[in-house]
């Protein structure tokens, strides 16, 4: 599979989240998964993209020219997928994608996790969204989003489309789940 891994790039962020970030690398690689992500060399995304290659995993990084130019591309790129901006970005990356996976991040990850549910909710994919709630991060987003349902907003259940976990069991599971629909 090809696993879309959503996530911070801050490298101010607590050590069980960076520590839960190369265990799903390090599960990626052991599992022949492909980690597709934005590409950059820190937080999270260092964390995860690391951990992969040091167990001989494959990474893809989708990387706006941003991010290049900034002078932030991570050196574990097998394949390295240049893109104007964002947008482009995480167009690629969910065509690309078997499966999403939202690790703890700020502002990008929530646009990127948005992004993803839209989608489905529109139908333009099916693959399976799932929101990794290290050490509670998620709590107060997964209480807007029951809030949101409960008011009505919501087209359907969004636990329908979103599976929030808290272990790599869980994603263990789901990932490799008969039933998993792309």
């Amino acid at each position: 599979m090809k696993i879309c891994v959503f996530c911070s790039a801050n490298d101010n962020i607590d050590v069980e989240h960076i520590e839960r970030a190369k265990e799903l690398g390090r599960w990626c690689a052991k599992n022949a998964h492909f980690i597709v992500f934005g590409g950059h060399d820190s937080g999270l995304m260092h964390a995860v993209s690391w951990a992969c290659k040091e167990a001989g995993g494959r990474i893809i990084g989708v990387v706006p020219r941003k991010i290049e130019q900034m002078g932030r591309l991570t050196p574990f790129l097998d394949v390295h997928i240049p893109t104007e901006d964002l947008t482009d970005r995480k167009q690629l990356m969910m065509d690309m994608s078997d499966a999403f996976i939202v690790l703890p991040g700020g502002i990008g990850t929530l646009d990127e996790l948005f992004t993803v549910c839209s989608c489905v909710t529109l139908g333009y994919h099916r693959k399976p969204i799932i929101l990794y709630n290290i050490k509670n991060c998620w709590d107060k987003l997964i209480a807007l989003l029951d809030d949101l349902e409960q008011q009505g907003m919501m087209r359907r259940p969004w636990r329908s489309f979103i599976h929030v976990v808290t272990s790599i069991h869980e994603i263990a599971d789901i990932c490799h789940s008969p039933h998993l629909e792309s």
